[in-house]
């Protein structure tokens, strides 16, 4: 296992050097805007951006990767993130899409409400088309099927990949409750009985939480050849052949040799 950690960034020239040393192998920081005064004006932190430029150069200096985390929002001019994201040091970006909470969740963190995440159908799926434009000048970790998912689910047109949480992917809270995902209106029980959680394989594309949407996307081609395996070592060797010939588990594949270079760049641990 190895930790990660999402911050304003407004204590990292104190915190970087402690968290290395227990082991931080992942460190994100948030970012609103492709102007530093305006995401420090946005966060009511002004000075956060030097605070951030020096912390992440201590945590890249002990091969710490480092991220971007954006929320889609109407403070960011996409094309103009790279001379930013560069300047402060970073080695990636992912981006989280904004949405509207589907369920009773009892862990929301954020206000849905807000005019800089309220966006029309047509206005998310031009910005997802901007994200989609910025991979070619600046590594971001959000697959382009993924992303390409989403726009789907604003048309609500048909998504190809079903969500994972639940069966491969599991939100943990701080009372050690595993939930299906942070969205969800209740836990499946304790992470002590986590063996004995019946699989939630319902095809949920309910929501467009990143985390959990791009994680189904990479993980869909080896699922496949899981369940494929399964039905062959049961003789039913045309559905096996049918799970893996499928344009969803090439349209992984694919997402998966897309993002190798930053995916291994992520996964840089301090003592590799």
């Amino acid at each position: 296992m190895a930790p990660a950690l999402i911050t304003n960034g407004w204590f990292l020239p104190q915190k970087i050097e402690p968290l290395a040393a227990a082991g931080l192998a992942t460190l994100l920081v948030s970012i609103d805007s492709h102007l530093l005064e305006e995401h420090e004006r946005n966060r009511g932190l002004r000075g956060v951006g030097e605070r951030i430029r020096k912390g992440l150069a201590e945590a890249r200096r002990r091969r710490i990767a480092t991220l971007a985390s954006i929320t889609v929002n109407r403070l960011v001019r996409y094309e103009a993130l790279p001379e930013l994201l560069t300047d402060l040091g970073f080695d990636a970006a992912t981006f989280s899409y904004p949405r509207k909470e589907p369920f009773d969740s009892s862990s929301l963190v954020h206000g849905g409400d807000s005019a800089l995440v309220d966006f029309t159908p047509a206005e998310l799926i031009e910005a997802l088309e901007s994200i989609k434009s910025l991979k070619k000048r600046f590594p971001v970790l959000n697959p382009t099927a993924s992303i390409e998912d989403i726009q789907r689910h604003v048309r609500c047109e048909p998504e190809i990949f079903s969500c994972v949480g639940g069966y491969k992917y599991f939100y943990l809270d701080w009372n050690l409750q595993i939930w299906r995902c942070e969205a969800w209106n209740e836990p499946l029980g304790s992470v002590f009985d986590l063996d004995g959680i019946d699989d939630r394989r319902d095809r949920c594309t309910a929501c467009m939480m990143n985390c959990y949407r791009d994680t189904s996307v990479l993980m869909h081609a080896g699922l496949a050849v899981e369940d494929a395996l399964a039905a062959a070592g049961d003789a039913r060797f045309g559905q096996a052949a049918t799970l893996l010939f499928r344009r969803s588990v090439a349209q992984s594949l694919r997402s998966v040799v897309e993002e190798a270079a930053v995916i291994r760049r992520v996964a840089r641990h301090p003592k590799s």
